[in-house]
């Protein structure tokens, strides 16, 4: 197996953990609890600023002195409506009580302080399609650029329709070159509707001394490192993937890979 592949470790309880040192790369984390009803989390953000997203089901949430009350709303992520997220920044704590079974996103990278705690969407978080043909997905930003919420984190939720490609044309974000192309670590937390199905998913580089191509299960999280990364919903199985971008500057610029251009050139008119 892939070791950009990551399995749930299992059903229950904390069934991701990527830290920085075990992707081998620098500043994105991602960890994933799976709760029962009546069941709690805790933890320290430390040096890192935290977005807690509510893949599926509701919890309490404190976080940095506060309690958020109840978040989430959705029991399925296919509903497709905007999630409930709380940001953190680092030096503080959180906790979550869950008050039916849920799913919880745990999406970090380096703080410096600069932004406070605060409840992100439901409101202001609108499924915006992006691209055209068997191109077309659909888009919750969490917190992308335009949204001034975090220090370094980059997050937002995509849902591919069965059949569609995503995350194409390909692309990468691997160089410190601004504005031209930015340095991003990346980590994609796929699903799948149903559940029982699979997707594709490649990350490869122009010289392809990376060039890996991984069926992707209900569950599974890939890490992209480096290099061009698109994925691909096969006919009956409808995709969503949960991204969490970080590196040394908070933008996203990206460059094509050379194949792809054309379609990308063609489809901006």
């Amino acid at each position: 197996m892939s070791q950009l592949l990551h399995r749930p470790f299992g059903t229950h309880g904390e069934v991701h953990r990527i830290t920085p040192e075990s992707a081998g790369w620098r500043y994105v984390g991602f960890s994933l609890h799976r709760l029962r009803a009546g069941e709690t989390v805790a933890e320290a953000t430390g040096e890192r600023e935290v977005i807690l997203v509510m893949v599926e089901g509701k919890a309490r949430l404190s976080g940095a002195g506060r309690d958020w009350g109840e978040l989430g709303d959705r029991s399925s992520v296919f509903e497709k409506t905007s999630p409930h997220c709380l940001y953190l920044p680092n030096g503080t704590d959180w906790g979550a009580e869950a008050t039916t079974d849920c799913t919880i996103a745990v999406c970090s990278a380096p703080g410096k302080g600069g932004h406070e705690a605060r409840r992100i969407g439901p409101e202001g978080i609108e499924l915006t399609q992006r691209g055209t043909g068997s191109n077309t997905r659909f888009i919750n930003n969490i917190a992308m650029e335009n949204e001034d919420y975090c220090d370094s984190l980059l997050v937002t939720e995509v849902f591919t329709p069965a059949g569609n490609w995503s995350s194409y044309p390909s692309h990468r974000h691997d160089e410190d070159d601004f504005p031209r192309i930015t340095y991003l670590e990346e980590t994609y937390y796929h699903r799948l509707n149903p559940a029982n199905g699979f997707g594709v998913q490649r990350v490869y580089t122009d010289d392809l001394q990376l060039d890996e191509t991984m069926a992707v299960h209900d569950g599974d999280v890939v890490c992209v490192p480096r290099g061009h990364h698109p994925c691909g919903a096969p006919y009956g199985f409808e995709m969503y993937y949960l991204n969490v971008m970080a590196g040394p500057r908070r933008n996203w610029r990206f460059v094509a890979a050379p194949e792809v251009e054309w379609i990308m050139e063609r489809d901006a008119k």
